[in-house]
């Protein structure tokens, strides 16, 4: 995991990984970034951004892992107004919500990502794809 230095409060502290990224990586590096913004705020709204935060990277990141194979990249950072995660994985194909199945556990990841977030957005391009997913910052 790379760390870099943040430049300018709240706009340049970045968290990136590549290729061998677990779901626990992308997770250590969303609470590294948003400890960096804690001092200050009322508890339960921190903890309400955290726990929302590292359920969105949890599921990008097995969904990348589960239906492309591997990560491309990772990155969480933060912004004036929200903190934004990356994702980007190997295949062309478009998230989309998967029909609810009798005895089929999950499904449901794509819908949950698609609440919390006040930003997604899917960059399509020949090698693969970027799940671009913001939440705003209390």
């Amino acid at each position: 995991m790379r760390i870099a230095e943040a430049v300018e409060p709240l706009t340049t502290v970045e968290t990136v990984e590549t290729e061998d990224i677990s779901c626990a990586d992308a997770r250590s590096a969303v609470r590294e970034v948003l400890k960096e913004m804690s001092r200050g705020l009322p508890q339960p709204q921190m903890q309400r951004l955290r726990d929302d935060a590292l359920l969105v990277a949890s599921e990008l990141t097995a969904n990348a892992l589960l239906h492309a194979g591997h990560l491309t990249h990772f990155s969480a950072r933060l912004t004036g107004d929200e903190i934004e995660l990356r994702v980007g994985d190997a295949s062309t194909e478009v998230p989309r919500r998967q029909p609810a199945a009798p005895g089929r556990p999950g499904g449901h990841g794509w819908m949950v990502v698609q609440r919390l977030c006040s930003r997604l957005d899917v960059v399509v391009e020949p090698d693969g794809k970027t799940i671009v997913a913001a939440l705003e910052l209390p």
